[in-house]
């Protein structure tokens, strides 16, 4: 293809099949860990955020609407015990768990969730009303202006069915919940249904989107948290609902973030409208290839390089890219590492995959790539210096 496409413009025709320049240059993000150790290997210490390392890698922009989907007011968050290895907190979810501080990226120890009874749920969703002002920001119609004629994709967060419910009632708690008051699940997520439509109509209806975002985590590296039926019971038909309402707007690209093992759960996805699989933890049998073989186009998707290829060194790189390639060939794939890169992958193999993948694919360098390949070339030599 000749032309050479806005980053928008080449986002959009890769998920609808079309021909592109090459595809986008996009990855998912790193474990707070993983700056630090990175920081002695050679990245530059004023590389602390995601954000930052998009700049400074040179990746391709994305955004989202500045809605606000989450409760609000939010608990107040504080410490209610500490010892030298740990400490009892309350989140801004009212949620209370035990935080380990040993500097680890580990899941913390739950001990006590904000909805246990109806009687809970009634009181915690008055924190979920979409009328609240705050779901907007002042500044909307500015906003609007500045985004008007923009050159990279602009998404909105749609929310989630079951993930949420999980974070506020705890893995248990909804587990028992769906087997002996499965009325009251239900009526939960079609209150979040409701919630969710009335809060996003205001963006899809005055703002031309390219895209639009689930969250829902609900895998695991054996299959879903919830069964395929009760997820096509409950679930399907209420993210027909919003997906309906997105497509009558021109919005036919949506994604949802969910971790594990989510094959038996792609149908059903596809059958609400949800047709952008991410990020595709390929050693938890969410592989790219096998996806795409089993579901075919129908199935657009982002992630799938398997970070521990990474890890284990420049060969395995060239051939988990290789792997993949046939069906970035095909189209409706973004490449990047299957979830948050971890600190056991080295700067030095970062930055191989990160130009392999760009050779391989026909992605330009950003301008700035020799200056960013030099922070390595200084660690190496022991010399300290700020691109």
């Amino acid at each position: 293809m000749g032309e050479t496409l806005t980053h928008r413009e080449r986002w959009l025709r890769v998920f609808h099949y079309q021909p592109v320049d090459h595809v986008p240059d996009e990855e998912f993000g790193y474990w707070n860990e993983t700056y630090t150790v990175w920081h002695q290997q050679g990245l530059p210490e004023w590389v602390r955020t995601e954000a930052d390392a998009n700049k400074f890698f040179g990746f391709a922009p994305r955004a989202m609407v500045p809605i606000h989907l989450d409760i609000h007011p939010w608990f107040e968050a504080k410490v209610l015990e500490e010892t030298d290895r740990y400490r009892i907190v309350i989140d801004h979810r009212g949620v209370k768990s035990m935080v380990y501080k040993d500097g680890k990226s580990t899941i913390p120890r739950y001990l006590e969730f904000p909805i246990k009874t109806r009687a809970d749920w009634e009181e915690f969703k008055k924190r979920l009303d979409p009328t609240d002002p705050v779901r907007y920001p002042a500044n909307w119609e500015e906003w609007k202006q500045k985004v008007a004629n923009r050159d990279y994709p602009l998404g909105i967060f749609c929310g989630s069915l079951f993930g949420w419910l999980r974070d506020w009632m705890g893995l248990e708690g909804i587990a028992i919940a769906c087997i002996e008051e499965p009325t009251w699940v239900e009526e939960m997520m079609e209150y979040l249904t409701e919630f969710f439509l009335a809060v996003i109509k205001r963006a899809v209806e005055e703002v031309q989107l390219d895209f639009a975002h689930f969250w829902e985590d609900m895998a695991y590296n054996k299959g879903p948290l919830i069964s395929p039926k009760l997820f096509r019971q409950w679930m399907t038909p209420r993210y027909k609902r919003i997906t309906d309402f997105l497509r009558k707007h021109g919005i036919d690209i949506v994604i949802v973030d969910c971790d594990g093992n989510i094959l038996d759960l792609i149908p059903h996805w596809l059958e609400g409208g949800v047709n952008v699989m991410f990020p595709l933890e390929v050693r938890a049998g969410s592989d790219p290839v096998l996806i795409r073989k089993k579901f075919g186009k129908d199935v657009l998707l982002m992630g799938g390089v398997d970070k521990t290829k990474l890890i284990a060194g420049k060969e395995a790189i060239v051939e988990e890219l290789k792997r993949i390639a046939p069906v970035v060939e095909e189209g409706g794939y973004i490449p990047h590492v299957d979830h948050r890169c971890p600190p056991d992958v080295t700067y030095e193999n970062y930055l191989f995959y990160l130009e392999t993948k760009r050779r391989m694919f026909g992605i330009p360098d950003p301008p700035h790539w020799e200056q960013v390949k030099e922070t390595l070339e200084r660690a190496k030599r022991g010399e300290k210096g700020v691109l």
